[in-house]
């Protein structure tokens, strides 16, 4: 059997070079995996934010992120400041959608996804999740003069979910056995699903109920819009980040929990979701409800 013969000798001379040439290249993939070693590197963390998920994480009059998730999100930031003792963090901001999301965390643009994401399992095979900061119903958005009340009024008719939601899906389980016929018209964003039942494109728009509320309370006339019908699921939103980092999940899951045990968490919420908050100082009224408290009492990122 002929020998390989390579191009030049491979002593452990070369061996070394080569080796030595690979290990930038293996720290900087095993940096793409830990985030507190990115932060301490670059000086800066990147939020992913909602432009439209009023309450949560959206563009206030000066086109500033803000909201519950962001403040979530900025109390984590100052954790990291602390176990890095770094004397400042620069916050960089990174517009993301239903639909790129998981993407841009699972690619490293973005390091935590400060919106309005539900905990699923199945999105657990591809990045992680904080504690539940929120638990809501998914339910439907129509014009108060609809005279839809409940799934069995949908026959026939156009409904809008935003694309990358579990939304339509959720109908058409919830419809199992019944055979509805529906036509689903997507939204690039909440605000853009909303206006295809603003200006009568579609009869309902499917959605967690509290992001239907915020954009009932944005909306021109809010008494010509109503929420109705039966839960289709109850949902959870978290913060989304990159998995397989369980040093930074251990410190979002430790400010998290934290924040709930002390009941800074309720203060928060009480701030976005109870009271006048920008750019209009619009109230979306949407009380604590049973489910989130028990997020609260006993923080879990189980999922879905």
């Amino acid at each position: 059997m002929p020998k390989l013969r390579l191009p030049f000798p491979f002593g452990a001379t070369a061996l070394a070079m080569l080796f030595a040439a690979l290990m930038p290249l293996t720290a900087a993939q095993a940096q793409d995996n830990d985030t507190l070693a990115k932060i301490k590197a670059s000086g800066a963390i990147t939020f992913g934010y909602r432009e439209s998920s009023f309450g949560f994480s959206y563009l206030d009059g000066n086109l500033k992120p803000v909201g519950y998730s962001i403040e979530i999100c900025n109390r984590i930031v100052e954790a990291v400041k602390a176990e890095l003792k770094l004397p400042a963090i620069e916050i960089k901001y990174q517009a993301v959608t239903s639909a790129n999301r998981m993407p841009l965390v699972q690619n490293g643009t973005v390091d935590i996804e400060c919106g309005s994401t539900t905990n699923l399992v199945e999105r657990q095979k591809q990045v992680a999740f904080s504690p539940d900061i929120f638990r809501y119903n998914v339910r439907m958005l129509v014009k108060a003069d609809s005279g839809i009340k409940g799934i069995a009024d949908l026959q026939g008719k156009t409904v809008a979910t935003t694309t990358g939601t579990t939304s339509f899906r959720l109908l058409r389980e919830a419809d199992r056995g019944r055979s509805l016929d529906v036509t689903n018209l997507a939204g690039k964003d909440h605000s853009d699903s909303f206006l295809l039942v603003e200006s009568g494109r579609a009869q309902a728009f499917v959605l967690d109920d509290i992001l239907l509320a915020g954009r009932i309370a944005n909306a021109r006339n809010p008494k010509d819009f109503l929420i109705t019908g039966e839960s289709l699921r109850t949902e959870n939103q978290s913060l989304m980040f990159r998995k397989d980092d369980p040093a930074f999940k251990a410190l979002v899951d430790r400010v998290v929990s934290g924040m709930m045990k002390s009941g800074e968490m309720e203060k928060l919420y009480a701030k976005w979701f109870m009271s006048p908050i920008p750019p209009k100082g619009i109230n979306i009224n949407y009380p604590l409800n049973a489910e989130t408290k028990d997020a609260f009492a006993n923080p879990s990122s189980k999922g879905i």
